[in-house]
């Protein structure tokens, strides 16, 4: 089943098509990727779903509802989290304490509390509310093997770490669905190997996986279903066998030889 869908999804920058009536679908419970050549347009698609950006024309459908043009933290209410290319850590904030910046987005998110009752309990109830938060927060890092890192400061993790911190804080928001940008960017091969480890735990969760990503071998061994973009348009989708041996995928990464 779809928990989301775009039609005919487009982004234009002035003269530049980035995105092109693109048709992506996103199918509950598994592991999706997104591929295709740097400049294909997947940081742009992913931008417009989770509302960083607002697309030129189309839709954007998710679990029944139209998200089509919403801020981003409103799509994240709806049940929506994602990570960066580029790692947004508070660096000056300690490990948990990301972690609890991802539960505050949970905090108050019912739309029958009134501000002025929930600023009232906030500040009734902030040393309990607090505590909570924490209690969340290290089951999170326990999932990812880090609770003995929970009191040191982001800043001093090493990279893959935080890379991992940077999924862990987005899952404390309980999303329905995860966006994953390039999560193995700048990866050893041993932090790889834990990478996909950490994305089937996930998906053990009920948690529906969207990743963008350039390592072949990550996304062949954990992806269910594949999208691949060229030049901001769709030109394949299906399963990792399907695209592996797809014509026009083999050209978009290796270039068709031009004939005489």
């Amino acid at each position: 089943m779809k928990i989301l869908e775009t039609e005919s999804l487009s982004r234009i920058f002035g003269g530049v098509v980035a995105v092109n009536d693109v048709n992506f679908s996103v199918y509950q419970g598994m592991v999706n990727g997104l591929i295709g050549p740097n400049g294909a347009g997947k940081t742009t698609l992913f931008n417009q779903i989770t509302g960083m950006d607002k697309p030129t024309r189309g839709k954007i459908m998710f679990d029944g509802k139209d998200i089509t043009g919403l801020p981003a933290w409103k799509i994240s209410r709806l049940g929506i989290a994602r990570t960066f290319q580029n790692i947004r850590l508070y660096k000056e904030l300690t490990v948990v304490e990301n972690v609890m910046m991802g539960l505050h987005f949970k905090v108050g998110s019912d739309p029958f509390k009134g501000r002025m009752i929930q600023a009232v309990k906030s500040y009734i109830f902030a040393g309990r509310e607090n505590r909570e938060l924490y209690a969340k927060a290290m089951e999170w890092l326990r999932f990812f093997d880090m609770e003995d890192l929970g009191q040191e400061f982001a800043r001093n993790l090493p990279y893959g770490r935080q890379r991992e911190l940077e999924i862990a804080r987005a899952l404390a928001a309980e999303p329905k669905l995860l966006f994953l940008d390039e999560p193995a960017a700048g990866l050893n091969p041993a932090e790889t190997e834990h990478l996909m480890a950490i994305v089937e735990k996930i998906k053990k969760l009920g948690i529906t996986v969207v990743l963008i990503e350039h390592d072949m071998k990550l996304v062949m061994n954990i992806c269910d279903n594949i999208t691949v973009l060229s030049f901001g348009q769709k030109i394949a989708e299906g399963s990792p066998e399907e695209i592996r041996n797809n014509p026009l995928v083999i050209e978009a990464y290796l270039g068709r030889e031009d004939e005489e």
